[in-house]
């Protein structure tokens, strides 16, 4: 029986790690739109960075800001106070990292996802500790609506 050399290994085990989906899922950028000076936004904002988001973000008037979340399929009655593109997708409000990973990896034909309002204790919005329960919804590309994920009240 023949062992592979060190060196084949090694190259082997590196190429695997450049095509999991775990390392293709780091530094993923991500622009987000936000009214100014809002301190969810930018907690967010921190929160996506701490989880392996390369963030860009832009400042709008809340009249261009509305405007954007139309532009992007946001309907009225799921929106929240920001709106972000990565992937190809739309993210409205306090998604969690885990499911913008999710989106992407699942690749559904959708608009995106959102957390409708803003729920305290989903990311950006207080702790987790006393989070109230939520639901992530897929946006389907038809104006479909559909849970994605739940989180349940702490």
């Amino acid at each position: 029986m023949t062992y592979p050399t060190r060196r084949t290994f090694l190259l082997t085990l590196f190429a695997l790690t450049l095509t999991s989906p775990v390392f293709a899922q780091e530094n993923l950028p991500i622009y987000v739109v936000k009214d100014p000076g809002c301190p969810c936004c930018n907690a967010w904002i921190g929160y996506l960075r701490e989880n392996g988001f390369v963030v860009s973000f832009e400042e709008r008037s809340t009249e261009e800001l509305a405007a954007f979340k139309r532009q992007q399929g946001i309907p009225d009655a799921l929106v929240s106070c920001h709106t972000a593109t990565v992937g190809g997708y739309t993210i409205e409000g306090h998604v969690p990292a885990v499911d913008i990973r999710r989106l992407l990896a699942d690749a559904p034909d959708a608009i995106g996802l959102t957390v409708p309002g803003m729920p305290y204790g989903s990311p950006g919005m207080g702790s987790e500790a006393e989070r109230e329960a939520y639901d992530v919804i897929l946006i389907g590309r038809d104006g479909s609506a559909s849970t994605f994920s739940r989180y349940e009240a702490a």
